[in-house]
């Protein structure tokens, strides 16, 4: 059908929003409260256009199209009422721009110099709560909130946790956790889905730059580690194209702040494949318990401990890449270079909030030393770059410090859903066979699709996979697995939708399109490496002979794997 929108016809597709159409034609409508692929709130009406023969103007995000339609986007009348709009917003939000970690990226701030807003015009509505801080991963500021709903829609209506929701009515209006509580004692997994989606800085991650600049002035030796998708992530925050792999430019960052050595997880996500690939095949040669889901996602594992304690067994007892190599430096590399492991201090940098609850773990030990001291965000990254001045994108590339730079193209897909899932089934393949598979590529783990499922013949075995992201998705699963109703071998679970690529401490991504361009990323540098299978990694096969000795073995479930526990309220 036909629309005509500032004066210029459209096509518009019938039981489409207005919104929708207009965003797809290239025009400015601001939001605050939508969400992409979900149903409009219109909760905070900044969307407002105006539609001749209508006296009041209407929200473009709840409003279906319809032929000969008229609409103005920004005609006098639109543009006062979203200044008035934002004005009111502005009422229930404090004065603190200045001190706020999403100042760079508040939606709220960027809307009120578009269109004006420069003093206060309403009185401020307090809603005299405090920070929470009582959580190792993300921090609640309610007196930034503006009520948008957003946070509870993605953890109630996509990651199905139910964590925090709105409460009281009016003025008092608010969103907090059930009964009032803090986050440590509440539902939350940490997945940090809420902090992607807050426009305002309400929800943000803890923030651990400080201790890390104070261990890199410590005398310690601090060396510093990179997961997989946090190299065709980061360039964004420097106005690079999207999924562009700053690997080098960042492996030189990491240099010039002063860290003794710069490892890639990417290793670690190999050491991963093979503990976990061997113990899968235990599993199936012994009649183990199946299906056997991954344990790389922390956010993924609190969720079975916490709304599915049942299903422990089922979890792999491996640790994740960053927490192994962790306690690989910590031994291994400690002994190598002859330095007392408490004086090594672990930095990893994550595109996950939910390794920041991770890292505190007590079952992240060996002893009384943690496997990793700290972990930061891609974002956190990124304002350290620019707190150390660094020119970053005009940097020399270079190249991760040995043994553990080495890695295979299997191990850098960990990032992207299906990923983990692809590079075990290379693996396990060789385990179960000794022959290499004819092709690597697995087409029906890869995409974005939230619930994804194959079989494999691995000799005369049909392995049955399913590959699943986002938490509500893997609710689903569990509540079918429960009844007999969903049957598979092995399963891959990460907690945020797409995987590692869309994690919640990734750079905050305005649409759909940054989370593909990122995953294709990670696929285009597998298919480009000449080593695309783990265990074929020299580094991992040295790092067995001289230590380890065998995936499963004594040492290996000593450092690299470990136990899980059901969580009460009390100790979530």
């Amino acid at each position: 059908m036909k629309i005509t929108v500032n004066g210029k016809e459209i096509e518009a597709t019938e039981g489409e929003t207005l919104l929708t159409a207009l965003k797809r034609e290239g025009f400015d409508i601001p939001t605050l409260c939508y969400l992409e692929g979900m149903n409009p709130s219109g909760a905070c009406r900044v969307c407002v256009v105006e539609i001749e023969g209508q006296s009041n103007l209407v929200t473009s995000c709840s409003y279906p199209v319809a032929a000969g339609l008229k609409v103005k986007t920004h005609s006098p009348k639109v543009i006062n009422a979203r200044k008035t709009l934002i004005e009111l917003l502005m009422g229930s939000h404090p004065d603190d721009c200045l001190y706020c970690d999403k100042q760079d990226k508040c939606e709220l701030l960027a809307l009120a110099r578009k269109y004006g807003v420069t003093k206060r015009r309403f009185p401020r509505i307090s809603r005299n709560a405090n920070i929470d801080v009582s959580g190792p991963s993300i921090v609640r500021d309610p007196e930034k909130c503006v009520l948008c709903g957003k946070c509870v829609r993605v953890c109630e209506e996509v990651q199905k946790v139910g964590c925090i929701d709105f409460s009281m009515r009016g003025f008092k209006s608010k969103i907090s956790c059930a009964f009032d509580s803090a986050l440590n004692v509440s539902s939350c997994v940490n997945c940090g889905q809420c902090v992607t989606v807050c426009p305002t800085g309400a929800l943000m991650e803890n923030n651990n730059i400080e201790e890390v600049k104070k261990a890199l002035e410590s005398g310690k030796h601090v060396v510093v580690q990179h997961a997989p998708a946090v190299s065709v992530s980061l360039g964004e925050e420097f106005g690079l194209p999207l999924g562009k792999d700053v690997d080098g430019l960042m492996v030189s960052a990491l240099r010039e702040m002063g860290f003794k050595a710069v490892f890639d997880t990417s290793f670690a996500a190999d050491l991963t494949i093979m503990e976990e690939a061997s113990e899968l095949a235990e599993r199936i040669k012994k009649n183990g318990k199946l299906p056997m889901f991954t344990s790389c996602c922390p956010g993924w594992v609190k969720y079975v401990e916490t709304f599915y304690p049942e299903f422990m067994e089922n979890l792999s007892t491996c640790k994740s890449p960053h927490q192994m190599l962790g306690a690989i430096i910590k031994s291994y590399y400690a002994k190598k270079e002859g330095i007392d492991p408490k004086d090594i201090i672990v930095v990893s940098i994550m595109p996950c909030t939910a390794k920041k609850f991770e890292v505190k773990r007590a079952e992240m030990k060996n002893g009384e030393l943690e496997d990793v001291d700290f972990s930061l965000t891609t974002r956190e990254l990124a304002r350290m770059i620019n707190i150390f001045g660094i020119d970053f994108k005009n940097l020399k590339p270079s190249r991760a410090d040995l043994p553990f730079g080495e890695r295979s193209g299997a191990g850098k897909i960990f990032g992207a859903s299906g990923g983990v899932m692809e590079a075990a089934v290379r693996t396990a393949n060789y385990l179960l066979t000794g022959k290499e598979l004819a092709e690597l590529k697995f087409e029906p783990v890869r995409g974005l699709k939230g619930f994804k499922k194959a079989e494999v013949k691995i000799g005369d075995k049909k392995i049955r996979l399913a590959v699943i992201s986002a938490l509500g998705n893997a609710k689903d699963f569990m509540d079918a697995l429960e009844k007999g109703e969903a049957q598979a071998d092995f399963v891959e679970v990460m907690a945020c939708p797409g995987g590692c690529v869309n994690g919640g401490g990734q750079p905050f991504a305005q649409n759909k399109k940054a989370i593909s361009e990122r995953a294709k990323a990670l696929y285009e540098i597998d298919s480009s490496e000449k080593l695309r299978v783990s265990h074929e990694n020299k580094a991992l096969k040295t790092l067995y002979k001289d230590f380890l000795v065998k995936p499963l073995g004594e040492k290996s479930h000593r450092l690299l794997h470990t136990s899980y526990k059901a969580r009460s309220t009390k100790d979530r």
